[in-house]
């Protein structure tokens, strides 16, 4: 025979039950709005039901259910779209480094624009055309000083604001690298916490968001991989352990977190600004590996993301040249080369064919520019001479004593268009320029020509990064749409829950007093028959 009160304690599970998933569902709406929260959902399951031979045939014994009971508080959530998610949020971090990186240049260089280098080095050409045609004028002379200083400036100008640019992006990486190291600290103090929890049989749900919060921050620097470790203990089949987080060095994995250890990332040779033992500034010569927890990992190995994107700008090594020396790649770095290249190129084209006119005294043999010794450095020291100092050693002339002879003055316009690759270039009355014995760094083309092409390149590769920029997030977007579809509050279908739950209880309740009213009847009306 069943308890007389077993009516009452299955009705009382079910209230208790139901009133666990309305507290649910007051949670999710209270937090509607909260970052990174994920919707919970309470998991009800049968009680073990009584076994009870009398309500059946004999040797066939049934069973009575005893009502219903919370298994668990579980998250709604996908992790399928949790990895997609970051890995285009790996992309979008190092296309949108990319772009930022080329936008600012872009300002820089300014070109097109009748303030950029092309447009001053135009007007220097065309006041040597007016040169030419008045040789013997001191204002055409002074036309062609002042255009020569303005290219002057204007390397001067475009060669420290590069240098800027690239020392920012410098610092910008520093403060990644202090952002990532906080974030692996964070992750691995969560786990921490987790590990302490799940062996007891709960669930910590907002650790789980709080932590999963702060991969996806992490994922926008670099392309990372997760896995999950369980604790042990009581832990219930739904607890997701402690995170593993690593990132791929070709086959070999590199441990950032490793449950409830965090490693630091830093550069073998950067240095120290903040004195806290991490060298999170990159070398003034470019980043040759990063150091993951004592693993080096190359720089060519580094997964996507915005550290890869901001070094990719800052300037990275690829090997050494003949005399040891680090070569630096990089979006800077090679624009900072090339104008190296071209003032180099131009001032020294243009001494040699300068150096062989004549100015209105007869003096020959003058330099127009100065402070281009080296390659290296030369978009920032190229000076104009200070034989220029005084106009009249101009050389205009092809030959001495020929005041209104300007026929050098058109071979000093005419450098624009000389092809580098040629050994020998002959121009007007004679002069001609052996390029081979120069040792130009540029050897084919053109002046004009070649930095044409890096502003083309420059182009090109800002409307790409801006592109895939766009791609990324819009490919980003599409995934965290899905994301949320499963993982967000839907205020409407927690006020459906709520009413739901608030008629299960209801019931329950309503059913704990039929029960009362039939003891009632069983205790106080029974016996009383004829009185």
């Amino acid at each position: 025979m069943l308890s007389t009160f077993h009516g009452l304690e299955a009705a009382r599970r079910g209230m208790m039950a139901q009133q666990a998933a309305l507290y649910t569902t007051g949670h999710n709406i209270a937090n509607a709005n909260t970052e990174g929260y994920t919707r919970q959902r309470v998991q009800l399951r049968p009680t073990p039901p009584f076994p009870t031979p009398g309500l059946n045939r004999p040797n066939i014994p049934g069973q009575m259910g005893t009502g219903v009971e919370t298994s668990s508080v579980e998250r709604v959530r996908e992790y399928f779209l949790d990895v997609q998610y970051r890995g285009e949020n790996s992309k979008l971090g190092y296309w949108e480094a990319r772009a930022e990186a080329a936008a600012k240049m872009e300002d820089i260089m300014n070109e097109p624009s009748d303030n950029g280098l092309a447009k001053t080095m135009d007007q220097f050409w065309q006041a040597l055309q007016d040169l030419s045609t008045h040789p013997e004028n001191e204002g055409a002379r002074s036309v062609v000083r002042q255009r020569g200083l303005a290219v002057v400036e204007t390397f001067h100008y475009l060669s420290n604001s590069l240098t800027q640019i690239r020392t920012d992006i410098g610092s910008q990486i520093g403060v990644a690298v202090t952002e990532i190291n906080s974030l692996l600290n964070q992750i691995r103090a969560l786990n921490e916490r987790i590990a302490e929890i799940e062996p007891n049989g709960y669930l910590p749900n907002d650790l789980y968001d709080e932590r999963d919060r702060l991969i996806d921050q992490l994922s926008q620097f670099v392309d990372i991989q997760v896995e999950k470790r369980p604790v042990g203990g009581n832990s219930l089949p739904a607890a997701e352990g402690t995170y593993d987080v690593y990132v791929l060095d070709g086959n070999n994995k590199v441990y950032l977190v490793q449950g409830r250890n965090a490693s630091s990332v830093s550069f073998p040779d950067g240095s120290d600004v903040d004195g806290d033992g991490v060298k999170e500034m990159p070398p003034a010569s470019g980043v040759n590996a990063l150091d993951i927890g004592g693993t080096t990992v190359s720089f060519s190995s580094l997964p996507n993301g915005k550290l890869r994107g901001l070094i990719e700008g800052y300037g990275y090594q690829t090997g050494t040249d003949a005399s040891g020396q680090p070569i630096v790649k990089g979006l800077y770095p090679d624009m900072l080369a090339n104008l190296d290249k071209l003032a180099y190129t131009f001032g020294t084209v243009f001494n040699a064919v300068h150096q062989q006119g004549y100015g209105l005294n007869g003096s020959t043999n003058h330099p127009f520019f100065a402070g281009i010794g080296a390659v290296s450095g030369a978009a920032k020291t190229i000076q104009l001479a200070v034989d220029i100092g005084d106009l009249a050693n101009i050389a205009a002339a092809t030959k001495s004593g020929e005041t209104g002879n300007g026929n050098n003055a058109i071979n000093l316009a005419n450098v624009r268009s000389l092809l580098l690759s040629n050994a020998t270039v002959s121009l007007q009355d004679g002069v001609s320029v052996n390029l081979a014995s120069l040792s130009l760094p540029l050897s084919s083309g053109t002046v004009e020509t070649n930095y044409q092409g890096w502003i083309g390149q420059l182009g090109v590769d800002g409307e790409q990064a801006n592109r895939m920029k766009s791609n990324s997030e819009t490919l980003r977007q599409s995934v965290e749409e899905k994301r949320q579809s499963v993982s967000s509050v839907s205020l409407d279908e927690e006020m459906m829950n709520m009413i739901k739950y608030q008629h299960a209880y209801n019931a329950a309740a309503r059913q704990i007093t039929v029960i009362d009213e039939m003891l009632d009847k069983l205790i106080n009306g029974m016996g009383v028959v004829g009185r």
